[in-house]
């Protein structure tokens, strides 16, 4: 791919606020190369607030496919910018964490653990 000029230090300074001051990630992404559905679940997931979750479950009755909770999941393992496109923010019905494929389970406790405490931190301010 060609990247533009500053593309890289824009990315990191956007990871950057992510991580240390809990800023949403907003970094240009290209999601041409998924299937119809899975940027459609990307966009949905895109739009998760900071430090919320919802399930699988709810974001596939929110694209109005509500039977379609496995394709959704699937869509999320195969998100191709999981910081991005937060997926992390997404979780199985009962709570549980589901799966993770930047690092797995250990990286998405992580990852919502820090915006929960940015969160926090904010409502405490």
């Amino acid at each position: 791919p060609t990247y533009m000029p500053g593309f890289l230090a824009t990315t990191a300074q956007a990871v950057d606020a992510y991580l240390v001051q809990g800023m949403a990630l907003k970094i240009p992404v290209d999601l041409a190369g998924g299937t119809a559905l899975q940027r459609m679940v990307w966009f949905a997931i895109a739009k998760i607030p900071f430090g919320q979750t919802i399930s699988y479950t709810e974001l596939a009755e929110t694209i109005g496919f509500p039977r379609a909770v496995r394709a959704v999941a699937s869509a999320c393992g195969a998100n191709p910018v999981p910081l991005a496109i937060p997926c992390h923010r997404v979780i199985a019905k009962d709570g549980s964490l589901g799966g993770f494929s930047l690092g797995g389970l250990e990286v998405k406790t992580k990852l919502l653990g820090l915006e929960a405490t940015k969160v926090a931190a904010s409502q405490a301010a």
